[in-house]
Order: structure tokens, then C-alpha cells, then sequence
């Protein structure tokens, strides 16, 4: 079973330029990799990272948008799927890191651990659809799903970490978002 915090270490191998979005554990475990300007992290919204993500890929076709999501975030907001694959943005990447838990409140068990994200999304009609349980297999494939046009969708299948501590203040610091509005040229 992979660990989050490696399968973001072999993401961070291969991203440049791109949009990242994320919330909660996926954004704690992001942001300890590195500060980056095009780091865009949700403010208390379990279940609308695929939502914003979706959001960045249509109003900047320009960029490459990656969804950095957990699966009981996922679960908040099933019917993102079916709305991405039918707007079909060909620049987003939708991650979807699967440990069987909502993680940001408390580690409780999903309501089915053995859910079929990919399969959810493959049915929803994305473009790509991937499910790694390896470290190995998805450091192998992460630069071609990376360049796959979307949208895409990989489920990362993960063991449960132990419980986080979220620097909210630090997370969601009202600079990094002026930040990313100055680099995007936004307002």
C-alpha cells in the first residue's frame, strides 16, 4: 500500500507550471513538500476542491489544472464527476487519494472503503481513467497520466495516515491567494 506524502513526491518530480488544487490532508501534505505560487488551496471546502478545480480548467484553458482530492471530499461531492466529464476540460488531472477515511474529521471509515473511484469516473464519461495501489506502477505512469488530455481521473490508493494537525492560518494565509491571483493575472 502506497503513503500519500510519497505519491506527492513523485507528482512534485513532474510538475512545472501547473495549477494545484487541493484541501485539507491533500493540501497539509502538498504544501510540506514546498511553497509554490500556483499552489491553490480550497478554504473550508470539503467536497469543492474538484468544483474550483473545474472552475481554474475552464477559465484558464491555458493551464494545466491538478485536483489534488481526498476520497471522503469526493463522497461530498459525487456529482462533480458526472459535471466534469460532461464539460470535459481537456487541461485537468483529477487525483483522488483513497485511504478509506475522512481523514479531516477524525479518520472516520467511509461509508464503503472498497469504493471504485476510477470506475465512478471511467462510468461519468472522463476521458482517462487510473487506479494505483504500487508506488512503483504510479512513478512509472505519473508523467503520461500527467500529459493525458482530460479530463483525467487516477485513484491513489493509500494507507491511512495519522492524525494531521492543520495549520489553517499557515493553509489558507490570505497572501498565497493574493499570490496566485497576481501570477494568473486576476484580480
Amino acid at each position: 500500500m502506497m503513503k500519500r506524502d510519497e505519491c506527492f513526491l513523485v507528482l512534485k518530480r513532474h510538475v512545472t507550471d501547473e495549477i494545484v488544487v487541493a484541501t485539507y490532508s491533500s493540501a497539509v501534505d502538498w504544501l510540506a513538500l514546498g511553497e509554490r505560487t500556483l499552489n491553490y488551496f480550497s478554504i473550508g471546502a470539503m467536497g469543492l476542491d474538484s468544483s474550483h478545480a473545474l472552475g481554474l480548467a475552464l477559465g484558464r484553458p491555458d493551464k494545466r489544472i491538478i485536483c489534488l482530492q481526498g476520497d471522503g471530499s469526493l463522497l461530498m461531492n459525487l456529482g462533480c464527476l458526472v459535471t466534469i466529464a460532461a464539460v470535459a476540460p481537456k487541461n485537468l488531472i483529477h487525483l483522488v487519494v483513497q485511504n478509506g477515511t475522512y481523514e479531516a474529521n477524525g479518520g472516520h471509515p467511509i461509508p464503503n472503503t472498497q469504493a471504485d473511484f476510477a470506475g465512478m469516473a471511467r462510468a461519468a464519461g472522463y476521458a482517462h481513467a487510473h487506479d494505483f495501489s504500487e508506488l512503483a506502477n504510479f512513478e512509472q505512469q505519473a508523467a503520461h497520466v500527467l500529459k493525458q488530455e482530460g479530463p483525467v481521473f487516477a485513484t491513489l490508493r493509500v494507507e491511512p495516515s495519522g492524525p494531521l494537525s492543520y495549520d489553517y492560518p499557515k493553509l489558507y494565509d490570505p497572501a498565497r491567494r493574493a499570490a496566485i491571483k497576481a501570477a494568473l493575472g486576476t484580480r
